[in-house]
Order: structure tokens, then C-alpha cells, then sequence
């Protein structure tokens, strides 16, 4: 099989770690021949297979790995053994670190941060400032646009309990939900009882 890039002699180094500029060598998705991506420590973190790309400044590293046909660009940094794969797209100043799981079609974006043993899957949207981390689990068809969202609580921290659907609730301290949702008035009056 042949290779879909290259790592090029332009790099940075961020944090004592050496981050090399891709180079794809063939077309494929909207990349072409000889277009520049972003920021790799090592072949490890790109896939050589799928469409999976990194794009403009953003950053993967450590042992993260992209794969599949997924996305990360813009500022966007990747590292710890995060995975991002599937359609996911991680883009904007969003991080992904830790053992944390972007997959699915999920996007992950903003100044969002996604990390600890944190998964965000199927067509879950983290953006905004969230944090998502722990053992917390993100999926369906979820938009979190800000707050934080984890599997611990400290004793003075209010958890509120929000009815997603028949079958499940989202657990959150301080949620926020953009407004063109179609449940969000039925969120804020739960968030108001609470």
C-alpha cells in the first residue's frame, strides 16, 4: 500500500516535542497531491488509510492517533492516547487529550476540551467552552455548547439531571444548550425546577 503523505523537513516544537508539517502524496477527499496539512510528532498519529487528515495549525501528538475518515484542523490539538476516527472532526481551539474518544460522526470544536476517559460519539456536538471528562459518555444526537460534563462531583457542586428522551438523562453542572434546539425550552423549564 502506498503511503497518502509525508512527514516534511518544516517543523515547531511544542512542550520539547518535535511536530513535523504533513505532506499529502496523492489526492484524495478534498486533500490533493502535494497540499500542506498540519502538525504530526510521528506516522503513528495519521492513518495512512481512509481520508483522515490534519489540516492547517492544528496539532497531534503523543500517542493519539487519527484515523478513519476523520477531521482535526484549524488550532485544534490532539494528544495523551486520544483517539478521533470515524467521520468525527475535531477543529477551531478544541482539545482532545487524555484517553479520550471523539468517533461517530461527533464534532468537537470551539474552545471545547474533551479529555480524561471522556468519549463523545454517534452525532454529539461539544463546542462552546465545554468540558467533557472522567468517564463521561456524550452521544445520540446531543449539542453541548458549554459547561462541564464529568463522572465525579465535588460535595458542593449541584449535578441537575436534564431529560434527554424516554430512555435518557444527561447529567451536568451548569449546562448550557443553543437556543435552535428543538427540546430547549423543555430543558430550561427542568433546569428551572431544579
Amino acid at each position: 500500500m502506498s503511503k497518502k503523505y509525508k512527514l516534511t523537513s518544516e517543523s515547531k516544537e511544542v512542550l520539547g516535542i518535535k511536530l513535523y508539517r504533513i505532506e499529502a502524496l496523492m489526492d484524495f477527499s478534498d486533500v490533493e497531491k502535494g497540499d500542506k496539512g498540519g502538525f504530526i510528532e510521528k506516522e503513528n498519529n495519521l492513518s495512512q488509510d481512509g481520508n483522515a487528515w490534519v489540516y492547517g495549525n492544528a496539532w497531534v501528538y503523543g500517542n493519539a492517533w487519527v484515523y478513519g475518515d476523520a477531521w482535526v484542523s484549524g488550532n485544534a490539538r490532539v494528544s495523551g492516547n486520544a483517539w478521533v476516527s470515524g467521520n468525527a472532526w475535531v477543529y477551531g481551539d478544541a482539545q482532545v487529550s487524555g484517553n479520550a474518544q471523539v468517533y461517530g460522526d461527533a464534532q468537537v470544536y470551539g474552545d471545547a476540551q474533551v479529555y480524561g476517559d471522556a468519549q463523545v460519539s454517534g452525532n454529539a456536538w461539544v463546542s462552546g467552552n465545554a468540558w467533557v471528562s472522567g468517564n463521561a459518555r456524550v452521544y445520540k444526537k446531543i449539542k453541548i455548547i458549554g459547561g462541564h460534563f464529568y463522572h465525579f462531583k465535588g460535595k458542593s457542586e449541584k449535578i441537575e439531571k436534564i431529560q434527554m428522551d424516554n430512555n435518557y438523562e444527561l447529567l451536568a453542572y451548569d449546562p448550557k444548550f443553543e437556543e435552535e434546539d428543538k427540546n430547549s425550552e423543555k430543558k430550561q423549564e427542568l433546569l428551572d425546577k431544579a
